[in-house]
């Protein structure tokens, strides 16, 4: 069977990875791909979120499944574009990825449908916003309604930081077309959980929990990023709570999405607080999370292209999805200075050294026979073991063989606190 696998970032490499232990996938190309990902997969120059080239190179080469991975072309349609062009792809329509393209349809589905989560107000004016955020006062939680790569959030302790975020988002343009809507939230405090589930418009099955760093610096502190690094499972998601999330969150959601004409096919990410109050929800993710996917992945025990094929088919509950019993840590390896500004091009010295874990490229490329720098985030050094403490050791000592200029991550992915 081929695979068409679109993204370029580590999760589509762990997506590749995994699809190739597959006995049934012989030929998987991904769009655009990276410098890791080519190891695996042929690479096309095409962007992710080109859809008419996408469509076309997926009628030329007939795949026999087509998996697109980013918010962006989810958003977009680009399943919907496949579909109608005859070919059998992965990820939900773009009806059904609003839950993740607009933050004020999520809140607004969850308040109908009785889906614990914060309580919330949406604006399009900076004034009736800075209006309600004096009213409330700090800390209090500034989110663009569009997508924005993961960096649209602001937890604003004080409330001059919530003013600037939204000054910053409605009047400054800084997330584009994304921020001229926000949705300010309430503040929840508790241990933060990633759940994913493959869902196939009625049924869900999900995965090992999961939980991600995004801050760029130790402790949690600077500014949010796409997320540096994630370990699985969580130390703190308990079989009660997993039950309780069953029952109050994850079947409500795809209930809720059937109910309003818009079934989820694909894969839903649930962004949980597990409050004093219980569990509740802080976000969804219309796809596999990045970087809990190169966590969560490597824990699969069972034929990723049977579930994609189970989900398109709608017969999710007809497959027994296995998982190992290790645990498994990601830590990012990113460019200096990002979520803001950096350099590219950095040689990557060190990759062949590693012995341990699994090194999953986000922003590389090759460039004259070598490995180079192409984005923010560049690698996700993955390593399992019997506990999750093993795990965080043997990442971090990979880590240390892996050297390019301005390096930067995290010391404390999955270390525990206290």
């Amino acid at each position: 069977m081929k695979v068409l696998v679109i993204g370029g970032g580590g999760r589509e490499h762990a997506i590749c990875v995994t699809l190739a232990k597959s006995p049934k996938v012989d030929k998987i190309w991904c769009a655009p791909g990276n410098g890791g990902i080519a190891q695996v997969a042929e690479c096309v120059d095409i962007k992710a979120t080109d859809i008419d080239g996408v469509v076309a190179f997926a009628k030329a080469n007939q795949p026999d499944l087509v998996m697109v991975a980013p918010d962006d072309p989810l958003a977009l349609g680009m399943v919907d574009a496949l579909e109608a062009a005859g070919i059998r792809a992965f990820g939900p329509r773009k009806n059904a990825a609003v839950i993740e393209g607009s933050k004020s349809f999520a809140k607004d589905l969850m308040h109908k449908y009785n889906i614990p989560t914060a309580g919330y107000a949406v604006f399009e004016d900076s004034a009736s916003a800075i209006a309600y955020i004096k009213e409330q006062g700090a800390p209090i939680v500034v989110k663009a309604d569009g997508l924005a790569l993961g960096k649209g959030v602001t937890v604003a302790m004080t409330e001059e930081d919530a003013i600037a975020a939204v000054k910053d988002a409605i009047d400054g343009g800084a997330f584009g077309g994304a921020g001229a809507r926000v949705v300010i939230e309430e503040y929840l405090t508790g241990p933060e959980v990633s759940v994913l589930a493959f869902v196939d418009g009625k049924h869900l099955k999900t995965m090992p929990s999961a939980q991600d760093h995004k801050r760029a610096y130790d402790h949690d502190e600077g500014p949010n990023t796409g997320g540096m690094g994630a370990f699985s499972p969580s130390r703190f998601y308990t079989e009660d709570i997993a039950a309780q999330c069953m029952e109050t969150i994850f079947k409500p959601t795809v209930a809720a999405m059937a109910a309003e004409g818009r079934p989820f096919k694909g894969v839903l990410y649930f962004g949980l607080m597990l409050t004093p109050k219980g569990p509740k929800v802080i976000e969804y993710n219309a796809r596999f999370g990045d970087p809990e996917t190169q966590a969560v992945l490597s824990r699969l025990d069972s034929d990723l292209y049977d579930i994609f094929n189970a989900v398109i088919d709608e017969k999710l509950e007809e497959i027994d999805i296995k998982w190992k019993d290790d645990a498994a840590c990601c830590v990012v390896m990113a460019s200096g200075g990002y979520p803001k500004a950096y350099e590219k091009g950095k040689v990557i010295i060190g990759l062949d050294d590693v012995t341990d874990s699994f090194v999953f490229h986000a922003g590389t490329s090759l460039k004259d026979g070598q490995i180079v720098t192409s984005g923010g985030r560049v690698l996700g050094v993955t390593a399992t073991a019997p506990t999750l403490d093993e795990a965080i050791q043997k990442a971090y000592a990979d880590v240390h063989k892996i050297h390019f200029d301005k390096a930067h991550f995290r010391t404390d992915i999955g270390i525990k606190k206290g």
